[in-house]
């Protein structure tokens, strides 16, 4: 069933995606206008440089994203490791965990970990607006165009890594053919796996809200750069 839900999902995830891409192109489109940007030319130096540092901005926010994801995790295992060091009878399945510290390093990690990705997004526009209005217009397009390839290619190989993963799992134990688990394939799989869930699950999925949050910040700020 998870593995099925990884393919379904990377499917309802596709969606998502062209809806963002077309989100993107209607709110850029309405920022051209609001900013009173007639044409772009990609000759111009100030534009190449929005387009260049747009295309980099999704591939920087994955890796804050994910590395976000890691940290979490590492607390995480610490407090676990903790509660089995320090609570009696844990171990032996006699006392009760606390639970409540666990879900509390979740959401405060979710809290912590994502505020410079989304000061990122928020300030970039604002910065490259008021710095250059045709910057920000290729900025925008840079953003719009390596996020919606980035955002499809994560989901799909999220999902990949990790049915490949189970399909290992699933295969006879055989240490000659390198097959079951326990073998250096499942290894394989498992670090692939390890590198899927935050692909499909984090970066993947925000990229969506990347695109389409810059986008909408350009359009708020396009009457105050018109000029």
């Amino acid at each position: 069933l998870d593995a099925v839900g990884n393919t379904t999902a990377a499917i309802g995830k596709g969606f998502a995606i062209a809806s963002a891409a077309l989100t993107a192109l209607a709110l850029f489109s309405a920022f051209k206008t609001a900013a009173g940007i007639e044409a772009i030319d990609v000759a111009e130096p100030t534009v190449m440089a929005g387009l260049f540092i747009g295309a980099m901005t999704p591939f920087l926010f994955s890796s804050m994203a994910m590395r976000a994801v890691g940290s979490a995790a590492n607390d995480m295992i610490k407090e676990v490791r903790r509660q089995f060091r320090e609570i009696p009878g844990l171990m032996e399945g006699t006392a009760t965990a606390d639970y409540a510290k666990c879900v509390d390093i979740s959401t405060a990690a979710a809290l912590r970990r994502m505020l410079a990705p989304g000061f990122m997004a928020v300030v970039l526009p604002v910065v490259f607006g008021f710095w250059d209005k045709q910057a920000l217009a290729g900025l925008l397009a840079g953003v719009t165009v390596s996020g919606v390839a980035m955002a499809i290619f994560m989901s799909n190989a999220g999902g990949a890594w990790d049915n490949a993963k189970k399909q290992v799992e699933e295969e006879p134990r055989d240490a000659e053919k390198n097959t079951g688990k326990g073998s250096e394939k499942h290894h394989a799989a498992v670090t692939g796996d390890t590198v899927g869930d935050p692909f499909k699950d984090t970066a993947g999925p925000s990229l969506n809200i990347l695109v389409k949050l810059m986008s909408v910040v350009a359009l708020v700020i396009a009457p105050l750069i018109a000029g």
